[in-house]
């Protein structure tokens, strides 16, 4: 498997400042390009750590969640990572090692581990390897549900295999790491696959927001009314009933992390 992290660093003073990155009312793209180190956050409570946020919430657009990538440095981390008790979360591992502690049972995680982080989890984070380690972080105000609760889960891609998607001769299928008939999930956090030549046939319109980082290969993304040539390291992020398919060009899968918000009535009062 093959998992995009950002590197930081600072482009040369000859570099055209024409990029990919877009910003409009349905989506937003910010191409991998963009995570420099200048536009790093630290993040209280953590050690030897910064962090790229890709994502948070924002009226009128995506309300639900946030999403960071974390970078931890040897020996870095925190004991106590996420500071709001009601918030859910989930890490995916995408390069190097981490040490999980979740509710006293100790996890490593590799490249491609995933753990979901149920709200109120005790939980912390160390890098005891000599490397950098780094990990998408996406958390989400959980929405509890009488007579439901999610429970914290630790698994990796390697673990859990892919679904195809119905009469598609398997280019497209998605890896889901929670049942998406567990009513106790409110959020899903999956990873979806297309083989080269793979796509989405019709302009998906929905109410579920949407995270999407790139992981591996590329495609031509259709946001909204546009298409977008997307890559390794690039993300995207549309508001709920943003008009979305996909071709993935080649030459070899395309690959990414995506989250939506799930199973839950509409509130109106």
């Amino acid at each position: 498997m093959s998992y995009f992290y950002p590197e930081g660093g600072l482009p040369p003073q000859t570099q055209l400042l024409t990029d990919r990155a877009i910003v409009k009312e349905a989506y937003t793209v910010i191409p991998k390009g963009v995570l420099r180190d200048i536009v790093t956050s630290r993040l209280p409570g953590w050690e030897n750590t910064r962090s790229w946020i890709l994502a948070r919430p924002i009226a009128g657009f995506a309300t639900t969640f946030s999403q960071l990538i974390v970078e931890v440095g040897p020996g870095g981390g925190s004991k106590k990572p996420e500071p709001e008790a009601g918030v859910e979360g989930v890490v995916f591992l995408t390069k190097g090692k981490i040490t999980l502690t979740l509710d006293g049972e100790t996890h490593h995680l590799e490249e491609g581990g995933y753990a979901y982080l149920a709200a109120g989890a005790d939980w912390s984070v160390i890098n005891e390897s000599s490397d950098i380690a780094s990990f998408q972080w996406i958390r989400k105000a959980y929405e509890r549900l009488e007579g439901y609760e999610a429970k914290s889960f630790v698994t990796s891609d390697k673990e859990v295999a892919p679904t195809p998607m119905p009469n598609v001769n398997g280019v497209w299928s998605t890896t889901r790491f929670a049942d998406p008939d567990d009513l106790a999930h409110d959020m899903h956090v999956n990873i979806v696959t297309f083989e080269p030549g793979g796509v989405i046939p019709f302009a998906e319109t929905h109410v579920m927001e949407h995270g999407l980082f790139v992981l591996e290969g590329k495609a031509v993304y259709r946001l909204n009314d546009d298409w977008v040539e997307v890559e390794a390291g690039d993300f995207m992020w549309l508001r709920a009933f943003c008009p979305q398919a996909c071709y993935a060009g080649g030459p070899g899968r395309f690959r990414y992390l995506l989250y939506k918000d799930v199973n839950r009535q509409i509130r109106l009062t």
